[in-house]
């Protein structure tokens, strides 16, 4: 069930859209950010609240490669695979943050720290390789600064 504090912010959210259907990417951000990710349960809820079916809400949130439909580590890791990230040595920082963590794409460490997830441009062509963990933009990527990095996130 939806709680207050997440209609309340929907609420207020919903002044800003001509009907309520068309708030669904934003309504789905914020229940994730207070939930995580975003269950079946969850969506058929916040359809219903949006006036939406659960299929046309879980529409928006698989084409939505930020909206997590399952459960995803305390922090989410987005290696961008862009031709720039490719050509300034992609492969040896994916190598690196495989054998680092004990996971591939799409998984999440067994602790529930981490889940590797592929990103298809970062913006941050100039920096290649880049990473984002979160919502912090690390770049200029190599094994060693790819290990202070991920010990800065508990």
């Amino acid at each position: 069930m939806l709680t207050l504090e997440e209609k309340k912010e929907i609420e207020a959210l919903l002044e800003n859209y001509p009907d309520r259907q068309s708030a669904g990417i934003d309504a789905l951000l914020i229940v994730q950010r207070l939930r995580g990710w975003i269950s079946d349960e969850t969506l058929g809820e916040l359809a219903q609240f949006l006036e939406m079916t659960p299929a046309q809400l879980d529409s928006v949130a698989t084409f939505y490669n930020l909206i997590f439909r399952r459960p995803v580590g305390r922090h989410v890791i987005f290696l961008c695979d862009s031709a720039s990230c490719w050509v300034m040595g992609y492969e040896s920082i994916l190598d690196h943050l495989k054998k680092r963590l004990g996971i591939g794409f799409g998984e999440t460490t067994a602790d529930g720290r981490f889940t590797l997830l592929p990103h298809v441009c970062l913006g941050a062509c100039d920096k290649a390789p880049a990473m984002m963990i979160d919502q912090d933009l690390h770049v200029e990527l190599n094994p060693e600064k790819i290990d202070l990095i991920l010990s800065d996130y508990p």
